[in-house]
């Protein structure tokens, strides 16, 4: 060793052990940021091909070819894409990535999506039957149905009647694909108003009837009825008068003829 470096080191410990700190520490980083660029491959990009619309398989070829992996990460159903194709991929087509990046695809699936429309545990029943419109409509919606029509049929509420999938009544605990149209026949509300009108015209009937007969109570009635029933009364004796004159004069132009 050279002696000026060993009485350095001697008048100098501190600095000596400072100095070999410092080396090391920059041999250690060195190491670890060449070891990271080798892993993440540092400085190295590819291009991401575009393989939405295509087949399964022709999309795995074309990705594995150009070094990227491949990951489904899950099946989803739409009309207008074919079974089998994909829908969706992430990262997106013409994205900058790292070498053998991970490319994530959405597949169309080979069937649609089926769903219970009402889980209530009595599959002999219709489903959603008296359930309010409102909350079996949000269900539907829910559930992703999207060709809905309405029927409305003579009823006292607004509560659903029946649920049909592709013109078949839908039982509860019942499976249904959430591309099938549906129909909901839902009860219009106007019984009841039709129920009271057919009450109301019996009754007005019923008293004319009464006054006819000649048993109307019309003194215990109130003002405005005593009033319409009155008159009705009266066209009625007039009705009547005019038909017993109708009726005399008939039989005197008989006795006057013969």
């Amino acid at each position: 060793m050279n002696p000026k470096i060993s009485d350095f080191s001697v008048k100098h410990p501190i600095l000596v052990n400072l100095a070999i700190i410092i080396a090391v520490a920059v041999i250690g980083l060195m190491i670890v940021y060449f070891s990271i660029a080798i892993f993440t491959k540092h400085g190295q990009s590819d291009v991401v091909p575009g393989v939405e619309n295509m087949s399964y398989t022709e999309a795995i070829n074309i990705l594995h070819d150009k070094g990227f992996k491949v990951d489904i990460r899950d099946s989803l159903y739409k009309d207008d894409v074919k079974p089998g194709f994909v829908i969706e991929q992430y990262p997106k087509a013409n994205s900058i990535v790292k070498p053998g990046r991970k490319i994530f695809l959405y597949i169309n699936a080979v069937h649609p999506k089926e769903v219970v429309i009402d889980d209530d545990n009595h599959p002999l029943e219709d489903a959603l039957k008296s359930f309010s419109f409102r909350s079996g409509m949000a269900k539907l919606e829910e559930l992703g149905f999207k060709n809905i029509r309405i029927v409305k049929v003579l009823g006292d509420n607004d509560c659903i009647v029946k649920i049909l999938a592709n013109g078949k009544t839908v039982k509860k605990m019942q499976k249904v694909p959430v591309n099938a149209a549906i129909v909901v026949e839902v009860y219009d509300g106007r019984l009841t108003e039709l129920r009271d009108s057919l009450q109301a015209e019996e009754y007005i009937q019923n008293r004319i009837d009464e006054i006819y007969n000649g048993d109307a109570n019309v003194y215990g009635s109130s003002d405005e009825e005593q009033n319409e029933l009155s008159s009705a009364h009266v066209s009625s004796s007039s009705q009547q008068k005019s038909s017993e004159s109708n009726s005399s004069s008939g039989n005197e132009e008989s006795l006057e003829f013969f």
